[in-house]
């Protein structure tokens, strides 16, 4: 039924913007100089419709339509890598908030000095992880670095991990005597934030090995379910990237990004410059990307995955 229901709007989307053409070609026919008020925003707003709904019909993966899950873990690197870290949790955030993407913060680690060493985020909205999906990978930062008295150039790393939610128990099943979970107290700023009762979850997957925290709410309950949720959605990562070896296998195609490998760099000083290694689209306001201007890294992304030319300058992204 949400499938049914996605199709529609769709269709319905679809009909809406041939209705509205068909509309401003009459009115262009009638050759009158004075509805040209009228018809030269309607062009800019059809046209910036069309730019999106060309960007949504590249998202035609058996997941793309889901909400997502994204993972920060700050890397090489020290402070510098943790507070990176926090820096690309508010990139995200704010392209979030743009989207008009509902967002809630499932587990979050603090560094020791500054930033944070991890956050797992929830990300809901139509075709968050279609879009999402083009961030998976390691992100590297150039900058002079606010934590050494001796202002020199450091370089950090964080990677980012992006999974689709699962939304039904059919798609993956998980069987109880598969789990082992272990409760625990969560950490804090001391005073009232630190809890007294075992209210944060550690659940692992025997079978795969995968562990995943929550200690973001104060009921246990709560933090069980969001657990659930990640380890869900990381076990139909893991099958779902086992079917794409099996086939890459069937087609002699061995090429594969590395864990760890680098997909973007941003660079602070000494020019500004923010570019993605795997489509060569850069732009250099590396703040508006900070801010959350994702947009045209992620069309670059879905165009060159389809096999489509990327131009790799900055343009305006789509509204």
């Amino acid at each position: 039924m949400r499938r049914l229901a996605r199709l529609r709007e769709e269709v319905e989307t679809w009909k809406s913007l041939r209705q509205r053409i068909s509309d401003g070609l009459e009115l262009a026919s009638l050759q009158d100089d004075s509805l040209s008020a009228e018809l030269d925003p309607e062009v800019r707003a059809i046209r910036d419709r069309l730019d999106r709904l060309e960007l949504a019909a590249m998202l035609s993966g058996p997941y793309d339509a889901e909400p997502a899950i994204l993972e920060i873990s700050a890397g090489a690197g020290g402070t510098d890598s943790q507070d990176w870290a926090q820096m690309l949790e508010r990139m995200y955030l704010r392209w979030s908030e743009a989207h008009e993407f509902k967002t809630e913060i499932l587990d979050r680690s603090e560094g020791e000095e500054a930033g944070i060493k991890s956050v797992t985020i929830a990300v809901a909205g139509e075709y968050a992880y279609g879009y999402l999906r083009a961030e998976k990978g390691v992100h590297r930062l150039v900058r002079i670095s606010p934590f050494d008295s001796a202002r020199r150039r450091h370089t950090s790393f964080a990677q980012v991990e992006v999974l689709p939610q699962v939304e039904t128990e059919s798609e993956t099943e998980i069987s109880p005597s598969d789990l082992r979970i272990d409760t625990y107290r969560s950490g804090g700023a001391g005073g009232q934030n630190v809890q007294k009762n075992e209210t944060a979850i550690r659940i692992t997957h025997l079978p795969t090995g995968i562990v995943v925290t929550c200690q973001n709410e104060r009921s246990q309950s709560q933090n069980r379910q969001n657990a659930m949720r990640v380890l869900k959605a990381r076990l139909a990562d893991v099958e779902r990237e086992r079917r794409e070896q099996e086939l890459a296998k069937l087609k002699g195609d061995h090429m594969k990004a590395e864990w760890g490998s680098q997909i973007r760099s941003y660079v602070l000083h000494p020019y500004q410059m923010v570019k993605d290694h795997r489509t060569e689209f850069e732009v250099g306001n590396a703040q508006a990307v900070l801010d959350g201007e994702l947009d045209g890294f992620i069309e670059a992304y879905l165009r060159h995955a389809l096999g489509s030319p990327v131009d790799g300058k900055s343009h305006a992204p789509p509204a």
